[in-house]
């Protein structure tokens, strides 16, 4: 399993928009594919990384935007059929990619046939965004806290901290891990972070960067 992901977002909305900022926050690469120009401006003026215009179902813009090397590509536009037609792009030039996409009803959840996970509007805010696109190794409680995040997080084999005592890691300040690997006890300054167990972590956003190279290498 990979520590960061190469993450392709369809839509630079504010789902899309707000998703990729948090995802670039934890540490994963991040391309964005918009096809309004005017969105492709506002995007620009506040992201540093990668914005590609254009329709993200046509092969060229997703193979320019770097399919081959994502790991997960996420249709979050507005419009259900285009998120679908993404997906299908996608896996169509890259079979094993997860594919996650928003979906405009409830009874959209049986195109979980055609895609890894969906999202409903009424669910689809950043994190559980984030959540569904990460899958298992990191994940936030969506909606339980202002900016502090509450992280659910998979130590990875050969990170920094993996193997290691808590009180040998230097953790930036901001950060409070909170469970030992077991969940059953609080943790302590003998606890070990195992490499394959998982965390809660509670970490102010700003250092979120540094303490996922930390856990997740």
């Amino acid at each position: 399993m990979t520590s960061n992901y190469d993450i392709l977002i369809a839509g630079g909305g504010r789902v899309g928009f707000q998703t990729a900022e948090r995802l670039a926050d934890l540490g994963h690469d991040v391309t964005i594919i918009e096809q309004d120009d005017r969105v492709v401006s506002e995007i620009a003026d506040e992201w540093i990384a990668t914005v590609i215009q254009g329709d993200a179902t046509n092969p060229d813009i997703i193979e320019q935007a770097g399919i081959e090397q994502a790991n997960v590509i996420a249709a979050l536009t507005g419009e259900t059929g285009l998120n679908l037609a993404v997906c299908l792009a996608a896996r169509e030039l890259s079979p094993e990619i997860r594919t996650v996409a928003r979906i405009d009803r409830v009874a959209g959840e049986s195109y979980t046939r055609l895609v890894d996970a969906v999202l409903f509007p009424e669910r689809a805010g950043a994190r559980v965004a984030a959540n569904e696109i990460l899958g298992s190794d990191v994940q936030t409680l969506a909606d339980v806290t202002g900016n502090l995040d509450i992280l659910l997080v998979r130590v990875a084999e050969g990170a920094p901290a993996a193997g290691k005592k808590l009180a040998d890691v230097r953790f930036p300040a901001g950060t409070l891990i909170v469970s030992d690997d077991d969940g059953n006890r609080i943790a302590r300054s003998d606890t070990t972070l195992t490499p394959g167990s998982r965390y809660v972590v509670a970490v102010e956003p700003d250092v979120a960067d540094e303490v996922m190279n930390l856990m997740r290498g």
